[in-house]
C-alpha cells in the first residue's frame, strides 16, 4: 500500500494525475496508520483532520469550495499549518462525517500545489444505507477525481516481516516453492507451522502488532474478541431499521455455514424458511462494508468470469480468518496450531484463509459448481486466462480438478495443500502459503 501511495505521488509530480487519494478498507485495518506514516516521511509538511473527532472544523468546507478558499479557512482554523506548494499532504480522515469535503475532492485534485488523501469508515456503503446521524451526503460526488484504493488486514508476507523474516528469505522461499525440485522437508515444516499460526493470529495490525512482541495467543484471542464486538457495535449503529438484526443474523451465520462446508450461502440458515427478499440486502451491506468476502458460482469458467455469474449462488468468507477462528472459539485455535482440527470446519477455515488471501493479491472471488459431483472452490482470471485453484485441508484426490484440466485445457492448474509442491503437467501442486505468490 505505501508503494502504491508513492506511484499517486509520482504521477502527481509529473502532472499524469489530477487526483486525489481516496483509501477504503474496513476498520481497524491501518489507514490512518498508514497515511501519517506516508505523510510524515514523504513530506515536509503533514496536515490531518479527522472530521469525527474535530467536528468544529467542518466549517473549512462551508461556503465557497474553491482551494485558494478553503486553503485560506484551514490556515486560520488549524494554528501552525504549513502550506508548502509540492510539498504538502493533506489528509481528511473520517471524510464520511464532512459531505462538502467530498464534494470538494474534485476542485483539490485539480489544485497541482498540494496533495491530498481521504480515508473513512464503511465508505463502501451507498450514501443513505447508513444510519449514523453524523454521516452526511455530499452535494456531488467526485466522480474521476479520486483514485480508490481498498486496503485489508495484513496478509502472510507482511505478517512474515512482523515474524522477522525479510525479502532475501521470502525470495528464497518463492525460489523453492517455484522450482521443480522438491522443497526442503525443514523448510516446508517451518513455513507450514508459520501459516497455521497466520490463521490463528490473523492480519489485523493491532492482533500482530502484539504478538510479534508477546507470541502469546491468549493475548491475541482477548484482542480478537475486542475487534469483534466493534464490528457488531458498527452493525448495531450503521446498518438501518430492521436491517440491524438481519445484517448481524447473516454476520453470524457466515462462521456456522462454514464449519459445515455449505456448499452456497443459504438464507435458510440463517433464519428458517427465508429467502433473498429478506436478507438480500443485508449481504450487501456485509460485502459493501468490507466484512465478508463474496465468492460466486458461474456457468461457464469463461473470461470474463464476472459474465457469467450466478447472482444466486454465492459464498461467504470473512475478511480476516482470525477473526473466524476467534468465533469459533480457543479450542479450534489450539487445533489449528497442533494441525489437529478435523471435519467440515478444517475445510472450511482453510478455503477462507486461500479466500482472504487472493483478495489481497488483488483476485475477484468465483467458484465452479456444474454439478453435484463437482466442485472447484476459486477460479481467478491470471495473464489473459481462468486458472482453477482448488484447495485441499490435507491432499487428497482432486476428481473436479482433474475433470475441468480435461475439460477446458487451462495452461496451468493449482492445488493447493498441506504437502510439499510437484507437478504433473499443467497441475502444479503447491503448499497452502504459497498462494501469496501466485
Amino acid at each position: 500500500m505505501y508503494d502504491e501511495m508513492l506511484a499517486w505521488k509520482k504521477a502527481r509530480r509529473t502532472g499524469e494525475l489530477r487526483k486525489c487519494l481516496l483509501l477504503l478498507g474496513a476498520r481497524q485495518v491501518g489507514k490512518s496508520f498508514l497515511v501519517r506514516a506516508f505523510g510524515n516521511k514523504e513530506y515536509s509538511s503533514f496536515i490531518e483532520i479527522d472530521f469525527f473527532r474535530n467536528r468544529e472544523l467542518k466549517k473549512i468546507f462551508d461556503g465557497d469550495l474553491s482551494p485558494e478558499e478553503i486553503y485560506k479557512r484551514l490556515s486560520v482554523n488549524v494554528p501552525g499549518v504549513r502550506l508548502i506548494p509540492g510539498d504538502t499532504l493533506l489528509f481528511l480522515d473520517e471524510i464520511q462525517c464532512c459531505g462538502n469535503a467530498r464534494t470538494a475532492l474534485k476542485f483539490l485534485a485539480e489544485d497541482m500545489r498540494f496533495d491530498v488523501v481521504a480515508s473513512g469508515f464503511l465508505l463502501g456503503l451507498s450514501y443513505g444505507e447508513d444510519a449514523d446521524d453524523t454521516v452526511e451526503i455530499p452535494a456531488s460526488l467526485p466522480v474521476g477525481y479520486e483514485q480508490q484504493l481498498t486496503m485489508y488486514s495484513l496478509d502472510f508476507e507482511e505478517f512474515l516481516w512482523a515474524y522477522g523474516y525479510g525479502e532475501e528469505t521470502i525470495c528464497q522461499l518463492k525460489d523453492y516453492v517455484m522450482s521443480e525440485e522438491a522443497i526442503p522437508v525443514s523448510v516446508h515444516e517451518r513455513f507450514e507451522g508459520l501459516f497455521r499460526e497466520f490463521m490463528v493470529v490473523g492480519g489485523m495490525p493491532e492482533v500482530v502488532s502484539d504478538f510479534a512482541v508477546n507470541k502469546d495467543f491468549n493475548r491475541v484471542f482477548d484482542i480478537q474478541k475486542s475487534l469483534i464486538d466493534q464490528y457488531q457495535d458498527d452493525i448495531s449503529k450503521h446498518a438501518k431499521g430492521l436491517e440491524k438484526q438481519s445484517v448481524r443474523r447473516c454476520y453470524d451465520a457466515v462462521p456456522r455455514q462454514l464449519a459445515k462446508e455449505i456448499k452456497k450461502f443459504q438464507y435458510s440458515t440463517v433464519e428458517k424458511g427465508q429467502t433473498r427478499r429478506k436478507y438480500g440486502n443485508s449481504v450487501k451491506w456485509l460485502k459493501d462494508s468490507g466484512l465478508v468476502n463474496v465468492c460466486t458460482n458461474v456457468s461457464e469458467p469463461l473470461i470474463p468470469l464476472m459474465a457469467n455469474e450466478k447472482d444466486e449462488q454465492f459464498k461467504l468468507y470473512l475478511n480476516d480468518t482470525g477473526l473466524l477462528t476467534a468465533l469459533y472459539g480457543f479450542e479450534t485455535k489450539k487445533a489449528i496450531i497442533n494441525d489437529t482440527i478435523r471435519g467440515n470446519a478444517r475445510g472450511g477455515v482453510y478455503e477462507n484463509i486461500i479466500a482472504e488471501s487472493l483478495v489481497k493479491r488483488g483476485y475477484s472471488l468465483h467458484y465452479f459448481k456444474p454439478n453435484d459431483n463437482s466442485e472447484l472452490e476459486f477460479l481467478i482470471e491470471k495473464d489473459g486466462e481462468v486458472v482453477p485453484v482448488e484447495v485441499k485441508a490435507g491432499n487428497t484426490a482432486s476428481p473436479s480438478l482433474n475433470r475441468f484440466i480435461e475439460n477446458y485445457h487451462p495452461g496451468i492448474a493449482y492445488k493447493l495443500i498441506s504437502g510439499r509442491n510437484g507437478q504433473k503437467d499443467v497441475k502444479r501442486t503447491l503448499p497452502h502459503y504459497s498462494v501469496i505468490f501466485l
